[in-house]
């Protein structure tokens, strides 16, 4: 029986800022040892939104060949690690979309007992990094998640300055995901590893 950590990383991203940090934290999971998922939420804007920003359309591009996200993978996860870029202080539209669609498994007990994080870009450095990843976890704990922060627990975390989970300050796009964010996307990835095969352990045993 494969008694790996499984790890959901669910994500929407416009630009690529939360694509990257989201195959970061993908890439890290795996060297950690953990199954993983990696999956981008539906797109709800038009087409001709997309097309008209050539950074949007080329996220889209570049990311159409990444499975988008279903119920089901929240439900074979040990561990869901979501990230969203904010929008005024909280998360995007669809990303609640795709949370609003989970209440079938929510009312059957199938989201709980399970390990949660975020992760987030702003356009602004005051834009909403706590409160996008605040309001991300009063889902969690909803659903009755465990909710895994990084806290200060490593001097990566002093660096990037959030203790709510990795965030990203992209000036107006003016600014690529660098190696003090991606140093903190690797700090929680491997934390969220840790705290549910901690969990999950004990059950296989």
């Amino acid at each position: 029986m494969d008694t790996r950590v499984k790890v959901a990383v669910i994500y929407y991203s416009a630009t690529g800022n939360i694509t990257q940090i989201a195959q970061e934290m993908a890439e890290t999971a795996e060297k950690a040892g953990a199954e993983v998922r990696l999956r981008k939420v539906a797109e709800l804007a038009p087409q001709a939104a997309i097309d008209s920003d050539p950074v949007w359309a080329a996220n889209a591009a570049a990311t159409a060949g990444i499975p988008v996200a279903t119920a089901d993978d929240l439900v074979w996860a040990d561990a869901v690690i979501m990230g969203s870029p904010t929008r005024f202080g909280n998360i995007s539209s669809q990303l609640k979309q795709f949370l609003d669609t989970l209440g079938g498994v929510w009312q059957q007990g199938l989201l709980a007992d399970k390990v949660y994080s975020g992760f987030t870009s702003t356009g602004t450095l005051h834009g909403g990094h706590e409160s996008t990843l605040m309001a991300l976890s009063h889902t969690f704990h909803h659903f009755g998640g465990i909710v895994v922060a990084p806290g200060y627990t490593y001097p990566d975390k002093f660096v990037d300055g959030n203790p709510y989970g990795t965030s990203h300050h992209d000036a107006g796009g003016t600014v690529p995901v660098d190696a003090t964010t991606r140093a903190a996307a690797r700090v929680q990835a491997e934390r969220v590893v840790k705290f549910a095969r901690a969990i999950t352990a004990p059950a296989a045993a």
